[in-house]
């Protein structure tokens, strides 16, 4: 993940918690960020009118446009360490994964929600330990339906990440029924982020 993705991801997770305002510098402190990286990934936002960055702070405007921002930008692909084709269930591969996991996609949405709007075949998920899952599921041939990221310092809870991430992952996959996972997922944001 990009530095500016984890600025943006920040910014949706306070805007969560109605947190809307803050300095930049606390951002750079708590995300252990340099100030450029973090004035960096905040300036396109102050352009399109998601944030409004002031002299002493800035303040975030319009999240949906944080949102959306993001996830036109992000690019799952790029992140993915480590693929292949897992001969168990989605379910039993969600059961085998490493302690620690945080999980996305379509398997981040079940969990974090205890349903489903559709049957799905893949895992995505992000670890600390890319060998092990290697060890646990090794390459085989076929189509890929576990995808492993490696973790940054985003926000999650226990192991699913955040609504918004959820929401910007589900939207760069390209399966047919991604496409009800993220309506399902932008009905849970609606309200959150108006």
């Amino acid at each position: 993940m990009k530095k500016a993705e984890l600025v943006w991801a920040w910014l949706l997770d306070d805007a969560l918690k109605r947190m809307t305002a803050g300095t930049q510098a606390e951002l750079s402190r708590r995300l252990n960020l340099s100030l450029s990286s973090v004035n960096a990934a905040i300036r396109p936002l102050d352009r399109i009118g998601a944030v409004k960055i002031r002299p002493r702070n800035y303040s975030v405007q319009d999240p949906k446009k944080i949102l959306l921002y993001w996830a036109s930008l992000r690019n799952l692909q790029k992140d993915t360490r480590y693929q292949t084709r897992a001969l168990q269930s989605p379910s039993e591969i969600e059961k085998n994964m490493p302690a620690g996991t945080v999980f996305t996609g379509y398997s981040g949405f079940k969990l974090r929600f205890k349903q489903t709007p559709a049957d799905y075949g893949e895992v995505y998920a992000y670890v600390d330990d890319v060998d092990e899952v290697q060890k646990r599921f090794p390459k085989s041939i076929g189509p890929a339906n576990l995808f492993v990221m490696g973790k940054d310092a985003f926000p999650h809870a226990h192991n699913t990440v955040s609504v918004p991430h959820l929401f910007v992952d589900l939207w760069n996959l390209p399966t047919w029924y991604a496409k009800d996972f993220l309506n399902a997922t932008e009905l849970k944001l609606d309200g959150i982020l108006a």
